[in-house]
């Protein structure tokens, strides 16, 4: 970046949602006809008008965009009422949040339109348009050409330049977490047009489906060293239909796992990716088999389906993955013991990396003494996730996981600040490593960093957080002997 853009960015950093002049709710009622609401959008220069008796009791709202798909295209008419062809599904966003959580949200949710809010009610709402028109350079703006992007050579270029976004993001101080935010959402778009794209080539899906993720796309903790990981749910269809629904969705699968490939997104080593049989499923088929993995718990499928846990929906009928998670809620609360004394059993798997003498133990890889980052991380994820699943917290991001628990008394906030801390201290360092290795000495990323690099203060505090992990590890390992 130049230096002006470079202020440009640094500014919209730390801008929030109330620094902007947001616009004041345009308001009409669920049983004014389409015809009247287009005018008073028209009167008042707006392009989304909110339905409902008040900005209190808003029940859905109109745009351009839903005026043409959902009555121009439809040839419907403009005389119905509103409440025919209304949106329903808002989000909303507090006035203090930042600017970049607002673009993040909006990019997530595929919003055009955030509501605004301030002590429990609604007081404007503002557009995608509006908060990119404050910065012309930087990541959104990226995003956004992404979302443009359809060919898979253009989309290979965009995951190409993820590097040096990073860097940037990293070198202004934003943190790990949002920066993973950022990646898993460029990493969600690329898959969303390639689905598109495989639409348009073998034609639409012949049943109700969703294509979700999980691991660490599923958690939003996406690094620059990432594979594929996802799977398919579909409707149950009948029998008649069931093959021909099931053949559609494999080649479906293939032909999208081999395009992300083809941009750098990788196949999964492990073969976790729907185009694999096992993965691509009716959603009764994906029942029995959380019921498997949670009634017939053995150490084995704790650690070969935990990840399974950890899964989030990215394109299709979102509903189908709810009422998978919905069964699987029910299913928990009524989990042996043994489930949960294996997955934490899992979580204590990868110890930290600490000597007898309390010093940072190495690896000797290629010559130089390396630490694994990644399996430094790992105990955190696990036994974040054992906790999440044994207090019934349906969140897949760590840290998000970590704050509902805090609300559920299970962690104090001092420790919710140490593992959260610990894990953001060890992602920067993943992400800043892996950025460094692309640009600078044009590798691979990779999740092993080379201890000779490490300053005295950096090896300081990564020997404080690998204790913090330990004494952690210990908990679990009291929590869960105490349940033996």
């Amino acid at each position: 970046m130049e230096p002006d853009s470079t202020f440009i960015a640094d500014q919209f950093y730390s801008k929030r949602v109330s620094d902007l002049h947001f616009r004041h709710l345009r308001m009409a009622t669920s049983d004014n006809s389409v015809t009247d609401c287009a005018i008073k959008m028209a009167q008042e220069k707006v392009s989304c008008l909110f339905i409902g008796e008040s900005s209190n009791s808003i029940e859905g709202y109109l745009t351009d965009i839903t005026l043409r798909d959902r009555l121009l295209a439809r040839q419907l008419s403009p005389s119905i009422p509103v409440s025919e062809i209304m949106e329903s599904d808002m989000v909303a966003i507090h006035h203090e949040a930042h600017l970049f959580e607002a673009l993040v949200l909006m990019f997530q949710t595929k919003s055009r339109y955030l509501l605004v809010e301030k002590e429990g009610e609604y007081i404007g709402w503002i557009s995608r348009t509006k908060i990119l028109t404050e910065q012309s350079q930087g990541p959104f703006m990226f995003i956004q050409s992404v979302k443009e992007s359809r060919q898979i050579p253009e989309l290979r270029d965009k995951w190409q330049r993820m590097p040096e976004i990073i860097h940037l993001l990293l070198s202004r101080g934003m943190k790990a977490g949002i920066v993973n935010q950022i990646i898993t959402t460029v990493a969600d778009t690329i898959t969303q047009r390639v689905i598109e794209r495989v639409f348009k080539d073998i034609g639409p899906a012949p049943a109700k489906f969703v294509f979700f993720v999980l691991g660490s796309e599923g958690r939003g903790e996406l690094t620059l060293k990432t594979d594929q990981d996802n799977g398919i749910i579909y409707e149950d269809k009948a029998n008649d239909h069931r093959e021909e629904v099931r053949k559609y969705f494999l080649d479906f699968a293939t032909r999208v796992s081999t395009s992300l490939n083809e941009i750098g997104i990788d196949f999964c080593s492990g073969e976790l990716m729907a185009m694999n049989p096992k993965w691509t499923h009716s959603l009764s088929h994906w029942k029995r088999n959380y019921e498997t993995w949670i009634q017939d718990a053995s150490q084995e499928t704790a650690m070969n389906y935990a990840t399974f846990f950890d899964c989030r929906a990215i394109y299709g009928e979102v509903t189908l993955l709810e009422k998978l998670k919905e069964h699987m809620g029910i299913l928990l609360t009524q989990a042996p013991e043994r489930f949960y004394i294996n997955l934490g059993h899992n979580a204590l798997q990868f110890e930290p990396p600490i000597t007898f003498f309390r010093q940072i133990r190495t690896e000797k890889i290629d010559g130089e003494k390396q630490i694994n980052l990644k399996q430094t991380m790992r105990p955190i994820v696990d036994l974040v996730r054992v906790y999440a699943l044994k207090y019934l917290v349906f969140e897949t991001n760590t840290i998000r996981r970590i704050e509902q628990l805090t609300q559920k008394k299970v962690f104090s906030p001092r420790e919710a600040q140490e593992l959260s801390h610990a894990f953001d201290y060890l992602m920067a360092f993943r992400l800043e490593n892996q950025a460094h290795l692309i640009l600078e000495k044009a590798e691979k990323p990779k999740n092993y960093l080379t201890t000779a690099q490490l300053t005295k203060v950096q090896s300081v505090t990564l020997l404080e957080i690998f204790k913090v992990i330990e004494e952690f590890q210990a908990r679990i390992k009291l929590a869960f002997t105490r349940t033996l």
